[in-house]
């Protein structure tokens, strides 16, 4: 197909693509400008591989580069801001990449590849170089790596193909309006961030770019700009919420909020009905480059907790025994870097995708994703996830974070157990009565560890194989 970016010049050259706030490109400047950054790439030689890593934030330097990698047909290898540089040379190793674009304030040394400042390559004097003509579908525009709770992260190849399905499938479910403007708080090195900057090339929407969250710079943002959409995570929703308070202006032009990045609690969902945010819940991940599962706009308010539908481009079937969530959809990635076989051993025989995610569906065929297949404890008979009781937990008085595992009981086979993070002192009993008035009996913990900290890995996400760790420790001495 034609290059997205080119098209976009050609079919509304004075629309805004980007803005950061201060500086906007129409896709005619944005075209032509990175006609000039594909030559200063070429000039510091960053274009002698067909990968390229970037370590970026959300800023209009790193945007450009981005697309002039895609526009002269190369592959970008993201690499996560927050990783130890020790895990960023393994992932630029295991790219094989020659090149890393690096964001000046986010320079470091010891990557072991040519490391090239974007100060530094934007301000090479180089001859212009054109974009291609075209966007070969099959091709692995982008390489992210997954989370890597369980194990080493794995590179998703993302193609084209990947990229523009999952576009299309969120337009028929939200609409696409003349007037959108999408606010990119969340990072573009996740799936979650980059989509964002897919969809305005696909749309001929306007990119907003924030360097970072701030919660009260944000809803400065959507009270004075005409921010249509957002995408966040629960604790950026629940930070947005606490900046609305009964006397701060309305948003200014916001069409929804669309939250994804894992469980959300029933009062926080609450909350959005009572302050008239729009809120769509929805379920992706980074094979399936960016949301598979939405709600839209007129389910949202009557089906809160729900992931959604399967999307029109997606299938979706749960196992039978497990009730695991298997998924057919065109914007399933091509596999995993160096990996196939890791890859092809989550796929069924007849090519349903395994996530590793449980959840059950209502009688109107509306997803609720219950927890990840190993996080789940059996407990008497019971099957209990931890992000259904950490969800509940969020809203009890004095938990700050929580993170529950299972623990090997003589008498239930596995109990839960909660790591709590608090200001104060834990009372037990309170929170174990809390737990009775919102969840079931079983779903209760009966142990509460204080702790200073959850661990999180480089993409938010608990490893509960560290919290594992110190309760076997703990249990053992």
């Amino acid at each position: 197909m034609d290059n997205w970016i080119t098209k976009q010049a050609q079919l509304a050259p004075q629309k805004i693509a980007v803005t950061d706030g201060h500086q906007s490109l129409t896709f005619a400047t944005l075209a032509q400008r990175l006609t000039q950054v594909a030559g200063q790439l070429a000039a510091v030689g960053a274009l002698t591989q067909p990968r390229v890593a970037m370590l970026t934030d959300n800023s209009l330097a790193g945007y450009q580069v981005a697309l002039a990698l895609l526009g002269t047909r190369h592959t970008i290898v993201w690499l996560n801001k927050r990783l130890p540089t020790t895990e960023l040379r393994r992932q630029l190793q295991d790219s094989t990449v020659a090149t890393c674009l690096v964001a000046d304030d986010l320079w470091r040394e010891g990557l072991g590849v040519n490391a090239v400042r974007f100060g530094t390559l934007l301000t090479t004097a180089a001859t212009p170089r054109p974009l291609v003509a075209t966007f070969d579908v099959h091709q692995v525009a982008s390489i992210m790596y997954t989370s890597g709770t369980t194990g080493q992260p794995k590179g998703v190849l993302q193609t084209f193909e990947n990229h523009y399905t999952s576009a299309i499938a969120s337009a028929l479910n939200l609409g696409v309006m003349p007037d959108d403007e999408w606010l990119c708080t969340v990072p573009i090195f996740h799936i979650s961030g980059f989509s964002i900057m897919m969809r305005g090339l696909i749309y001929g929407m306007t990119v907003r770019l924030v360097p970072q969250f701030d919660a009260s710079a944000i809803a400065h943002i959507l009270r004075t700009e005409p921010v249509t959409l957002i995408s966040v995570v629960p604790f950026m929703l629940k930070k947005l919420l606490d900046q609305q308070t009964p006397t701060a202006a309305p948003y200014c032009a916001l069409r929804g909020m669309l939250l994804g990045g894992g469980p959300i609690d029933q009062a926080t969902l609450r909350r959005c009905q009572q302050q008239g945010v729009p809120v769509v819940q929805s379920y992706g991940m980074t094979e399936t480059a960016s949301q598979v599962v939405a709600l839209n706009f007129a389910d949202a308010p009557s089906h809160v907790g729900s992931s959604g539908k399967p999307l029109f481009t997606t299938q979706l079937q749960l196992t039978p025994q497990t009730h695991e969530i298997l998924l057919k959809t065109p914007a399933l990635a091509a596999g995993y870097l160096g990996q196939p076989e890791k890859f092809a051993a989550k796929l069924t025989a007849d090519g349903w995708y395994h996530t590793g995610d449980v959840g059950h569906l209502d009688e109107a065929g509306f997803l609720y994703v219950d927890g990840r297949l190993d996080d789940m404890i059996i407990s008497g008979g019971e099957n209990i996830f931890p992000d259904a009781i950490e969800a509940a937990y969020q809203s009890a008085p004095g938990v700050r974070d929580i993170a529950v595992v299972g623990r090997s009981d003589a008498e239930w086979g596995m109990v839960p157990v909660a790591f709590v993070v608090s200001d104060y002192p834990l009372d037990v009993a309170a929170l174990v009565a809390f737990g009775r008035q919102h969840l079931a009996h079983y779903q209760v913990p009966q142990t509460f560890i204080p702790v200073v900290e959850i661990p999180h890995n480089g993409n938010g996400k608990v490893q509960r194989a560290k919290l594992r760790a110190r309760l076997s420790a703990t249990h053992s001495d």
